[in-house]
C-alpha cells in the first residue's frame, strides 16, 4: 500500500502539482496561499491521490473502503506536521539529559487529537464501506493500471484508468463463495435462501469468533460473530447439523457415525471428521481431505460444486510441499446428488380389490 501511496504521489507532482497557485505575487491565489489556501489544496490532493492508490489493497486485504479518509486527513495531518512529529523528535533529543517529559506530555496532546478525529470520522453515516472478496484477478489488473498512470508520461497513461475500472467491474461480478469450510472442519458457512451465510458448527463452545470475523468481513456483512441470524435456519442434533443451501440442497455436518443413515440419502454435501460408509451418495469432504487441501470454498456453478482449497490437490511449493498419499478422489468439482427415482408398484392393494368385488 505505501508503495501504491507513493507512486500515486510522484505522479501527482509530475502532472504539475508545484504549480499550484503559482502565479505573480499580485493576483488573488497569492492571497489565498498567504492564508493556507495552497498548503490545505496540497494536503487535499495528496491525500485523494493516495487513498485512491491504496483503495484497491484495501479493499483486497480488509474487505473495505473509507471514503471519508481525506477529511480524517485533513483535520489531522496539519496536528501530525506541526505537533506530533516535532515533540517527538525533541523528545528524543532531549530524553538523555532527562528534559523530555515535557515534549512526550505535547505528544500526547496530537494523538489524542488524532484519537479524536478517527473516532468522529468513523461515526460518521457510511464512514465504511465494505467489499466482498474478489481474489487476485482484480487485483493484479488494478495493480497494472496504477503502474500504467503513475509511470507513463503520454496520454497513454490513461489506459490504466480504463484497466482500473476493469478490474472494479470484474471484481463487483466474483460470484460470493455459497460454501465455507474451516480447515478443522469444526465451522461450516452455508449460504442461504435469504443469501447470508448460516452457520454450523461442531459442539457448544466451538465457534471460531476470528474466523468468523474473517469470513462476515469477506462477504461484506455487517454482522457481528455473536448475531443469533447466524444460526437462524440451522437445525442441530447431538448427532449432527443441517441446512438447506440458496440452490435448495441439504448441507450436512455429521457429529457422528449414527447421523450418516439419514445424511446420506438426504444431502448433497456432509462435512465430517468421521469415517463415512462407502455406500454414501452424498459427496463427502472428511477429516483426511481436509488435512490435504486445507480450508475450502465452494461455489455453485452447472456441474456442481466447484472447490476452492487452500492448498489444491497437484500443487508443490517449497514452502508447502505436496502430500505424498493425494487422493484422487480430491477432484475440484462436487457433482450435484442425484436421487434415483424410486420404484412404484402399481398392482392394486389386495384390500382394494376384494371392495370392487
Amino acid at each position: 500500500m505505501s508503495f501504491a501511496a507513493t507512486l500515486g504521489l510522484v505522479a501527482l507532482v509530475q502532472t504539475g502539482m508545484p504549480r499550484l497557485f503559482a502565479t505573480a505575487d499580485h493576483t488573488a491565489t497569492a492571497r489565498v496561499a498567504l492564508w493556507g489556501g495552497r498548503e490545505v489544496t496540497m494536503l487535499l490532493l495528496a491525500s485523494l491521490v493516495a487513498g485512491l492508490a491504496t483503495m484497491p489493497y484495501a479493499a483486497f486485504h480488509f474487505h473495505r473502503v473509507t471514503p471519508y479518509g481525506v477529511l480524517a486527513n485533513l483535520a489531522a495531518m496539519p496536528v501530525v506536521s506541526a505537533l506530533v512529529m516535532p515533540a517527538g523528535l525533541l523528545g528524543l533529543v532531549a530524553m538523555p539529559f532527562g528534559f523530555d517529559r515535557l515534549f512526550w506530555a505535547v505528544m500526547g496532546l496530537g494523538i489524542d487529537w488524532m484519537i479524536a478525529v478517527t473516532q468522529w470520522v468513523a461515526a460518521l453515516p457510511g464512514a465504511v464501506g465494505r467489499v466482498p472478496a474478489f481474489g487476485i484477478g482484480p487485483l493484479i489488473a488494478a495493480s497494472l493500471g496504477i503502474i500504467l498512470l503513475g509511470l507513463l508520461r503520454t496520454p497513454l497513461r490513461w489506459s490504466g484508468a480504463a484497466l482500473v475500472l476493469s478490474a472494479a467491474l470484474w471484481a463487483a461480478r466474483v460470484p460470493p463463495p455459497d460454501i465455507l469450510i474451516s480447515a478443522d472442519g469444526r465451522n461450516v458457512g452455508v449460504r442461504g435462501q435469504d443469501g447470508r451465510l448460516h452457520l454450523m458448527h461442531a459442539a457448544k463452545g466451538s465457534r471460531d469468533v476470528f474466523l468468523l470475523k474473517e469470513w462476515l468481513a469477506a462477504d461484506a456483512d455487517a454482522r457481528t460473530a455473536a448475531d443469533a441470524s447466524l444460526t437462524s435456519g440451522v437445525s442441530c442434533d447431538d448427532l449432527g447439523c443441517v441446512v438447506q443451501s440458496a440452490g435448495g440442497g441439504l448441507i450436512a455436518q455429521a457429529l457422528r457415525p449414527e447421523a450418516f443413515s439419514d445424511d446420506c440419502e438426504r444431502a448433497a454435501i456432509i462435512v465430517t471428521l468421521r469415517q463415512a460408509p462407502a455406500s454414501c451418495a452424498a459427496s463427502i469432504i472428511d477429516a483426511e481431505r481436509l488435512r490435504r487441501q486445507g480450508a475450502m470454498a465452494l461455489r455453485r456453478s452447472r456441474e456442481g460444486f466447484v472447490v476452492e482449497a487452500v492448498k489444491p490437490r497437484g500443487i508443490d511449493r517449497p514452502w508447502s510441499p505436496a502430500i505424498a498419499d493425494e487422493s484422487e478422489a480430491d477432484t475440484t468439482v462436487l457433482a450435484p446428488r442425484v436421487v434415483p427415482p424410486r420404484s412404484v408398484d402399481a398392482t392394486p392393494a389386495e384390500a382394494d380389490l376384494q371392495a370392487e368385488e
